[in-house]
């Protein structure tokens, strides 16, 4: 028992000693899963918070730019291009107008051949050219949704596309630019390219006016690329444009402009015709031309603007200008006597200017240095002048300034400041040398002469239509050029460059022209042509109450002539005759025969009075015998006075204004050299009105 006992006690030490040690294991055990734990446990919370942080980066950092691409992968947007206004002539005919035409468009992640695709297409367009088949070629070998094919097709390419009956291919409708009259006023009008905007002319320089505003299309895809929505936004159509241009006298003017330069075997010329009352532009011709229809098929040249785009030195046409100044200014009579003699005039550092062909003029008026076109005697007026007022008259007229600002691209032309004009320069501006202009600025200048001396801005655009409303543009006096007695006795020297000077082919039947020639050599590689020139005339008519003034500019002639007087004044008569009867204007000469009624009353002058449907006289005088005074009455004073003096007689002595209604001596009175005619005259009473009362 002792010794059972005493076993006993030597296990349980050692029992206890093992426990303890076991005890301490699993207390190590725990703190290492415990420690296990709290490492977990801390990755676990930066992980979740890397992704906290992620996830708000992207949200709200990133959010625009994910925004963006998304929308990239999911839309595409394509504009819808506005209809484009109207542009008419001041009649309302149509000068440019859109319809619509069929637009070939693909989506090429839909395409499963490509190259068999390109094939197709190119064969049913029968127009793809190695570069356009490049083209479309690379369009289809994106994954996007949309790229176009053609744009703009005829309906024959249209009607064979859709033949092919591939259904990653389909159509929309774009509107097309066409122009009815094809190239009538095509370098007014200009051009649209294949986005809806205007390259050229009126097109381009009232583009935003004309364009409207543009629509949207917005095409929704899904992941695999399939279309799954779609919205539209409409466009606004543009503003229709009502121009100053009258379709028929545009036609005349290209077609005389286009006859002078063939016949004359020209590079090139100009036609404007304009109302010098309002500046309004009534047509604007240039030639070459093209058809703004198919641009593509035209040169540079043949789009340029030469009116209002192309400088030259005028030569005698601003003599007008000279003589203006010397007129306004006072610093010689209209009767002054000029001494030519001997055709030419030697200036500083021995340069020496003659007269053309070599003329000797020797003593002339005033008058006759411009009917004549003189250059010594130019010269010499504009020494008179004086380079400061010479420049201020440049000036007054228009030069070295843009005429109008409905052609952005105009050239405003070159002119010598005050402080440069040597009397080298000074000589040369005077007859017209050394200063470049366009067309369009040397007709506004002598446009001023004809309203009686008020610069009036010219201008195209005669109203605009927008929501419904007419907007018309207003003339523009700019500033007065010179007084309206100045341009009453320039327009006096203007008519006898028509009816005595260089200008006698300018001359209409029925009309009094007042006008003036220019003959300049052409500046080619930096030396005066001997061949070239610059040939113009311009004009207005009838003179002495104007309802068009007309410039007719011709660039190296070659044919039967190259002056002024031979080869522009004849095609200024033809589109003046046109013109004068388009617009029904009465001859100022040799006009109907006028019928003599009493006037109520006893004792009172005989008062003419025209009949409605007179027949046109053919004479300028009755029918008297030979060597008899003819019967004046019914005539005006000025034409009494032009028959008098071709009869050799001298000029009249006049009591009155009006038309001539008594004379003395008697109509049938034998002529007799020196005798002197006196004149009655008298106003018509206006007659009453035979319209309809209004309501």
């Amino acid at each position: 028992m002792n010794q059972l006992t005493q076993q006993v006690r030597r296990f349980l030490p050692r029992r206890r000693q093992r426990t303890a040690t076991h005890c301490d294991s699993a207390v190590d055990w725990r703190l290492t899963l415990k420690r296990r734990v709290v490492v977990a446990t801390g990755l676990l919370a930066i992980w979740a918070f890397g992704i906290q942080a992620k996830l708000v980066y992207l949200q709200v950092f990133d959010r625009p730019e994910l925004e963006a691409r998304a929308k990239a992968q999911q839309q595409s947007t394509l504009a819808v291009a506005a209809t484009r206004g109207d542009i008419l002539d001041r009649h309302g005919h149509v000068l440019a107008t859109s319809a619509d035409a069929d637009s070939v468009f693909a989506v090429p992640s839909e395409i499963p051949d490509k190259a068999n695709a390109v094939d197709q297409l190119c064969r049913a367009l029968a127009d793809c050219t190695t570069a356009a088949r490049q083209a479309l070629v690379e369009r289809f070998s994106t994954r996007k949704s949309f790229a176009w094919v053609s744009r703009r097709v005829s309906p024959e390419q249209a009607s064979r596309v859709a033949a092919l009956d591939l259904n990653y291919v389909a159509f929309r409708k774009e509107s097309l630019r066409h122009y009815p009259n094809k190239e009538l006023a095509a370098h007014l009008l200009g051009w649209v390219g294949i986005d809806n905007d205007g390259l050229g002319g009126i097109e381009f320089a009232f583009n935003k006016t004309i364009r409207g505003k543009d629509g949207q299309v917005v095409i929704q895809t899904d992941a695999k690329r399939k279309v799954f929505g779609r919205l539209e936004q409409s466009p606004t159509p543009g503003s229709t444009l009502e121009l100053t241009i009258d379709e028929l006298l545009q036609h005349v003017a290209e077609r005389e402009l286009h006859a002078g330069v063939v016949e004359n075997r020209a590079a090139s010329g100009t036609a404007i015709i304009i109302d010098p009352h309002t500046g309004e532009i009534l047509a604007m011709a240039n030639e070459p031309t093209f058809n703004p229809n198919a641009v593509r098929d035209s040169g540079e040249g043949d789009r340029r603007n030469r009116a209002v785009q192309d400088v030259y030195e005028p030569g005698s046409t601003f003599k007008i200008v000279t003589a203006s100044a010397a007129i306004e200014e006072k610093v010689m009579s209209v009767d002054a006597l000029i001494d030519t003699s001997p055709g030419v005039i030697r200036l500083a550092g021995n340069r020496v200017v003659d007269e053309y062909r070599g003329h000797n003029y020797g003593v002339l008026s005033f008058t006759d240095v411009i009917v004549k076109s003189s250059n010594v005697g130019a010269i010499k007026i504009g020494f008179k002048v004086g380079a400061d007022r010479m420049s201020d008259y440049v000036r007054r007229f228009g030069f070295g300034q843009a005429a109008s600002p409905d052609f952005p691209g105009e050239s405003s032309g070159i002119v010598w400041s005050a402080d440069t004009l040597t009397d080298g320069a000074l000589a040369s501006m005077s007859m017209g040398y050394q200063i470049s202009v366009t067309p369009l600025q040397m007709l506004a200048a002598v446009a001023s002469v004809a309203n009686g001396g008020a610069f009036i801005e010219p201008r195209v655009v005669r109203a605009v239509y927008r929501d419904g409303r007419r907007i018309a543009v207003q003339p523009k006096v700019v500033r007065r050029a010179i007084t309206a007695d100045t341009a009453a006795t320039l327009t006096t020297i203007m008519e006898g460059v028509v009816t005595d000077g260089t200008g006698k082919a300018a001359q209409v039947p029925g009309f009094t022209v007042a006008g003036k020639t220019g003959t300049a050599s052409k500046v080619i590689n930096g030396h005066y042509s001997a061949s070239d020139n610059n040939v113009s005339f311009v004009g207005f008519l009838p003179s002495r109450k104007p309802v068009v003034a007309i410039i007719v500019m011709i660039d190296s002639p070659h044919g039967n002539g190259n002056t002024g007087g031979v080869v522009s004044a004849p095609i200024f008569r033809r589109i003046a005759e046109a013109t004068l009867r388009h617009l029904g204007i009465a001859p100022t000469l040799n006009q109907a025969s006028q019928v003599l009624v009493a006037r109520a009353g006893a004792g009172g002058p005989r008062i003419p009075r025209a009949t409605a449907d007179a027949p046109p006289a053919v004479s300028l005088v009755r029918d008297t015998p030979a060597g008899t005074l003819p019967d004046l009455r019914g005539m005006s004073a000025r034409d009494a006075t032009r028959t008098l003096v071709k009869l050799g007689l001298a000029a009249p002595r006049m009591d009155g204004d009006g038309l001539v209604v008594s004379q003395s001596p008697a109509p049938g009175t034998p002529l007799a050299a020196g005798s002197v005619c006196e004149l009655i005259l008298a106003r018509a009473p206006s007659r009453p009105s035979t319209s309809a009362a209004q309501p």
